[in-house]
């Protein structure tokens, strides 16, 4: 047993640190696309017209639909190989930036949409695979800590390259060719992952719809194949008859909160920064902004993934709320501080504040990463601990809603100011909230149960 805890483990911090480099590339890009592609359109008079939120909305809605098939291509080719695919998908999608052009942009939108859709899926079966009732906080926060290490390593590396008010060809294509190749040793280091054989040791639950699962004891080990590997139409099926249940119901309200909040910090608030004319070097504080984002994230996913005996020791319904009361102060902040029209173009106005602070815009990328943190660790916890055996369509599913309201959000961001974004934001966090509380609450309560049996 513990050679296989030893096995599982490796593939957790492997899988951890492949994430890391593939993200370093994805993340630091999803945050500088608009900025650079506003500025590679200044200087090409027109032959390109390509635009970095249309772009990122088109990743969203083509991730969005492709879940529902991500879960029988995983069944089918298993999950190291799907994320391996997956993986490839996203490095297309870079390497087309180096020199853009509208239908390359538009075409690698597309590829990564799909590759996002394999990659996840892949990655929330092999986590439950890989994990049981004990180690699944501390494997999800293990891996949330190092997957979000990729915002503080992709943009430090922006904040040296970016320099003055404009973001140059040079630039753009040193920026592109050194995160194609981080992008490429993620690739790589997934083929260190190994097979877990079966195990008798499994994340035990209680589930209402407990028919639409095996009710085996055993818990089916295997990094190159689905716990569920019945076949494509079969896991298409499952999807469908998960997404119907009530918790799933409730579930996708906090699904969509945090798509909506993922659009803001990894594409609107670093935009917001960059055009915002009346903060110093504002090109080079995006950089600056998506490290203090990351450095949020990673110690959200230290505190309540890692050391999450101790702080999940209430459930998990408190550090939900934890991230909603941060996320509101930062919207808060966001608001007095950042000119309402700073979504759309550059602009010399100014909020409610006297002049726009650095300092206020760095905390708020904290408040950001830590509040998205504490929903996301949690997430990942309730979909182990209640679905061990569907996993994969069952994660799929989260990133169904996710993309979705995602590629929304950045549709909408197009046009809609600073506040009414904002608003957006708080009305889906109480709605997301309170549908997370209402599952939480049934499994501790079915949890409590089965321990007085």
């Amino acid at each position: 047993m513990a050679g296989l805890c030893d096995v599982r483990f490796w593939n957790v911090i492997v899988m951890g640190f492949s994430f890391m480099f593939v993200f370093t590339a994805f993340q630091t890009t999803s945050i500088i696309e608009p900025s650079v592609l506003q500025a590679a359109r200044n200087v090409t008079n027109g032959t390109f017209t390509g635009d970095g939120y249309v772009s990122l909305g088109i990743v969203y809605s083509v991730f969005t639909f492709s879940n529902w098939v991500a879960p029988s291509v995983v069944g089918f080719f298993g999950p190291r190989a799907s994320m391996i695919a997956g993986g490839i998908c996203y490095l297309l999608f870079i390497l087309a930036l180096i020199e853009p052009k509208t239908w390359t942009l538009y075409l690698g939108s597309v590829i990564i949409g799909f590759g996002a859709s394999i990659i996840w899926t892949g990655q929330g079966n092999f986590l439950t695979i890989n994990s049981d009732k004990e180690t699944m906080p501390r494997n999800s926060g293990i891996f949330w800590a190092l997957l979000q290490c990729s915002l503080l390593f992709g943009n430090l590396f922006v904040y040296f390259e970016f320099k003055g008010s404009t973001i140059d060809d040079a630039t753009r294509r040193t920026v592109f060719i050194v995160f194609s190749v981080v992008c490429g040793i993620g690739i790589g280091m997934m083929f260190l992952m190994r097979r877990v054989q079966p195990s008798t040791k499994q994340l035990t639950t209680h589930h209402e719809d407990a028919h639409y699962r095996s009710e085996s004891d055993s818990y089916q080990d295997n990094s190159d194949a689905s716990p569920k590997n019945s076949g494509v139409i079969q896991a298409f099926l499952t999807s469908i008859r998960l997404f119907i249940t009530r918790d799933m119901m409730l579930l996708s309200l906090c699904f969509a909160y945090t798509g909506l909040e993922l659009t803001f910090f990894s594409g609107v608030y670093g935009t917001c920064v960059g055009n915002t004319q009346q903060l110093p070097n504002s090109k080079k504080l995006i950089g600056l902004t998506g490290m203090f984002i990351g450095v949020g994230e990673i110690i959200g996913g230290l505190t309540f993934g890692i050391f999450g005996k101790r702080t999940n020791r209430f459930g998990r319904d408190p550090i939900v709320l934890f991230g909603l009361f941060i996320h509101w102060v930062a919207f808060i902040l966001i608001f007095l501080n950042i000119p309402s029209d700073a979504p759309t173009g550059g602009t010399m106005k100014v909020a409610y504040l006297h002049a726009p602070n650095q300092y206020v815009v760095l905390l708020c990328g904290f408040l950001l990463g830590l509040g998205d943190s504490s929903y996301n660790t949690q997430i990942y916890s309730l979909l182990g601990f209640a679905y061990p055996d569907d996993s994969a369509p069952a994660f799929a599913l989260f990133k169904f809603v996710q993309s979705g309201a995602a590629a929304i959000a950045f549709f909408y961001s197009l046009k809609l100011l600073l506040e009414w974004q904002l608003l957006i934001l708080v009305i889906w966090s109480l709605l997301g909230t309170k549908g997370f509380f209402l599952v939480e609450w049934k499994y501790r309560r079915t949890e409590s149960y089965s321990r007085i049996q």
